[in-house]
């Protein structure tokens, strides 16, 4: 068996996993990520029961019912680099048993669906919509540390790469996909299908400019220009592609539903981006669990 070291499984004094400070009985085979701390308040408001809070950092869980379903809520903070800590660490909490530091034989595959916020880059996808995304391209080198070939999509890399010829200092982008069962229980006539890019950075990387000069000044347009195989780039955030890349790697089912708020190609910003999110909050959860 595999024993795995105290310097590799880290946790803390009462066995919980090291940066959720969570233990295994304290999630649910349903997660619902968020980037927003307190945006897990405004998910399990409207749960039956809440049975369990708990906070460290930027990682605030809620694990409750809704509907009599068991759900856990989980914020993740911004960007792929904390997405790579929440994944590892969540199948760490199903899969490896924490008293004799192995792997567990039997592998336990949870359902990990993000609900956050992001800006479009396809005029006919308005402010105010939905977006689930089917396929995510990110712009990080998260997945690059990984032995991840088999589950991105080469062709894909190899045209975006073509396309956008980024600068050689820049990480190469890949391409992955969500999980497919999950995209057709939640993408309903009203709900765009997406093709998702996480970048790394909020401003540069997605090509905003307030003071500062872009080594690419053409990048948004080249990003929201691509068209393979029918699909094109529709939306820009910062973390899906790592929640679909090390998901797939690890086993799990996975589905990034975005709430648009903002139109990079008309210019145009949600009124009421509560409002926005609110919607979609309640979009997830009652196809979570239908009446």
């Amino acid at each position: 068996m595999n024993h795995l070291a105290a310097s590799e499984l880290i946790l803390n004094k009462d066995g919980s996993i090291y940066h959720l400070n969570l233990l295994p009985e304290q999630i649910a085979d349903t997660v619902i990520v968020v980037g927003d701390q307190d945006r897990v308040g405004k998910i399990t408001k409207y749960f039956d029961k809440v049975e369990l809070v708990v906070q460290k950092r930027e990682f605030h869980t809620q694990t409750g019912t809704y509907k009599g379903k068991r759900i856990s809520v989980l914020s993740t903070g911004i960007g792929t680099d904390n997405i790579d800590i929440v994944l590892n660490e969540l199948d760490a909490l199903v899969n490896i048993d924490f008293k004799t530091r192995e792997i567990r034989d039997k592998k336990k595959s949870l359902d990990i669906i993000r609900v956050g916020t992001s800006g479009s880059v396809q005029k006919d996808i308005p402010v105010d919509s939905i977006v689930a995304s089917e396929l995510a391209v990110g712009f990080d080198t998260v997945l690059h540390f990984y032995q991840s070939e088999g589950i991105q999509l080469q062709d894909f890399n190899e045209a975006l790469a073509n396309h956008l010829q980024l600068h050689p200092r820049n990480s190469r982008p890949y391409v992955v996909e969500g999980d497919l069962e999950l995209f057709k229980k939640f993408k309903t006539p009203e709900v765009y299908a997406g093709f998702t890019g996480s970048n790394v950075g909020f401003y540069a990387p997605q090509g905003r400019v307030l003071r500062l000069a872009l080594e690419d000044e053409n990048l948004k347009d080249k990003i929201a220009s691509f068209n393979f195989k029918g699909k094109k780039i529709t939306n820009l955030e910062m973390e899906t592609s790592a929640i679909y890349g090390l998901g797939k790697l690890l086993g799990h089912r996975t589905l990034s539903l975005n709430a648009i708020i903002a139109n990079r190609a008309t210019g145009n910003f949600t009124k009421d981006g509560a409002k926005a999110v609110d919607n979609l909050i309640r979009y997830t959860l009652d196809k979570l669990v239908p009446t």
